[in-house]
């Protein structure tokens, strides 16, 4: 079983902290966890951290001077004051329970983020059930075209040099994820707080829609006195989600009456274009290179936040131009001996399948083919009827295995039960093997063949030698 948050909030760690010289991150491979070491790294404290996996991003770190550690054992925080710990470990963890046992200051990776966030005077958090990364990736371009901010997304990004943080010199933006599992954006403390979309996902902690909308709602709560929500005017869910926010309101959005708007949209291959408008005023013009629909709303929210934060919209339009997307998130990855050209998505969840296939089909490609991964038992069965609406744009569709992160299947559905449910396109595979023998077997030239899914599926880029 997994641990739990803490919820000790900003000032009480910041006291635990004062007599602090050194912190140990459990589990600092994740992007996250690895951004927040070098975070604390950049403020002084001695930093050091263990994962039972080393990477590239371990590997960066050791570079930095961050001391890494291969595999889990107690003796290894024993030169530490402090400890954070993902809550992806189990309750079990050799060091984790150490710490219990020494009395070490103790604190879930999302406190000590609320933590390390309040000293920066704008805190611009980016939240919503899809499209975060790639909103923030998008803020982040906006904001160094303007200042020097710091940045902690979700996913790598190439104008990070492939890191997803960014430590900048100046204490005012602080750009972020906030993601919602387990309510960890409610530990978070925005003075804007964005809100992209609602939805139903996490089936194995969120049981209802209104469970959902109670958490975004903290989030925007989060904000306090004096601070400031920005949302989509186009998504209904969202809209009544907020209508109880009492605080500052902003929107944005395709339709009338949304203060950030676009106009003019154009969709054209790889790029997607459109005048941005505030309110009747016309701002500026917006180019960026993205792949469907979807990522105009991205834009817009970026945009949006950026100018309520003191960004021109001059250099909006630069940044946004000079947006070059991120790992994992329509990455183009190479072309097959056949021709077909291979691109890698993140996405797993209905709604962001949908939307990725759909912008897949207006790059003009004479078929899409898609290998997927589903991505935990739960969501799979939880999701099941709009997981097999998704894959419409497709004409055809490689089902591997379900990835099972944290899970054991008790719920009853397989790969092959999507596969079933999704009809003559599909084909279940299985393992790696069968899948990249069968994308071999048939993609040709002026094919799409789109590698998607949350968990591991990455590995058949090496199997299929791009």
């Amino acid at each position: 079983m997994s641990v739990r948050n803490t919820h000790y909030g900003a000032a009480e760690i910041a006291r635990a902290m004062q007599s602090c010289h050194s912190v140990f991150f459990i589990g600092i491979g994740g992007i996250s966890m690895a951004a927040l070491a070098e975070l604390s790294l950049s403020r002084g404290l001695r930093t050091g951290g263990s994962d039972r996996t080393q990477s590239a991003l371990t590997a960066r770190l050791q570079t930095l001077g961050v001391e890494v550690f291969a595999g889990h054992d107690a003796a290894q925080i024993r030169g530490y004051d402090a400890v954070v710990y993902t809550v992806a470990i189990s309750e079990d963890n050799p060091e984790y329970c150490a710490a219990q046992a020494m009395g070490k200051p103790l604190f879930s990776r999302a406190d000590y983020l609320g933590y390390l966030m309040t000293d920066f005077s704008e805190r611009i958090g980016i939240s919503g059930m899809h499209g975060k990364s790639t909103c923030t990736a998008m803020c982040t371009s906006i904001l160094l075209a303007a200042t020097d901010p710091t940045v902690m997304c979700g996913a790598q990004l190439p104008a990070l040099e492939n890191s997803s943080c960014r430590v900048g010199t100046a204490r005012t933006h602080f750009l972020f994820e906030a993601c919602e599992y387990m309510d960890s954006f409610l530990d978070f403390n925005p003075t804007l707080a964005v809100i992209l979309n609602v939805d139903m996902d996490h089936v194995d902690y969120f049981h209802s829609m209104e469970q959902i909308r109670a958490s975004f709602l903290g989030f925007a709560n989060r904000t306090g006195e004096g601070g400031r929500l920005l949302y989509n005017a186009d998504d209904a869910e969202t809209c009544r989600t907020v209508a109880a926010f009492t605080g500052e309101c902003h929107s944005f959005g395709l339709q009338a009456g949304a203060e950030f708007r676009a106009e003019h949209v154009l969709v054209e291959g790889g790029t997607v274009s459109f005048d941005l408008y505030r309110n009747e005023t016309r701002l500026t013009s917006v180019s960026l290179r993205a792949v469907g629909r979807h990522n105009v709303y991205n834009a817009l929210a970026a945009a949006g936040a950026a100018i309520l934060c003191g960004i021109s919209p001059e250099a909006v339009a630069l940044g946004l131009s000079q947006y070059r997307g991120l790992h994992r998130r329509m990455e183009y990855r190479g072309t097959l001996a056949s021709g077909a050209v291979v691109y890698d998505d993140y996405a797993h969840h209905p709604d962001e399948i949908r939307a990725t296939l759909a912008g897949a089909r207006e790059m003009g490609f004479a078929r899409v083919l898609c290998a997927y991964q589903p991505h935990t038992f739960s969501r799979t069965a939880g999701l099941l009827d709009a997981f097999s609406k998704s894959f419409a744009d497709a004409d055809r569709v490689y089902f591997a295995d379900v990835y099972a992160a944290r899970e054991e299947n008790i719920y009853g559905v397989t790969s092959q039960t999507l596969a079933d449910r999704v009809g003559a396109a599909a084909l279940y595979c299985g393992d790696f093997d069968s899948v990249v023998k069968t994308i071999s077997a048939e993609a040709q030239n002026g094919d799409l063949v789109l590698v998607m899914g949350a968990g591991d599926i990455y590995k058949v880029f090496d199997l299929l030698g791009v």
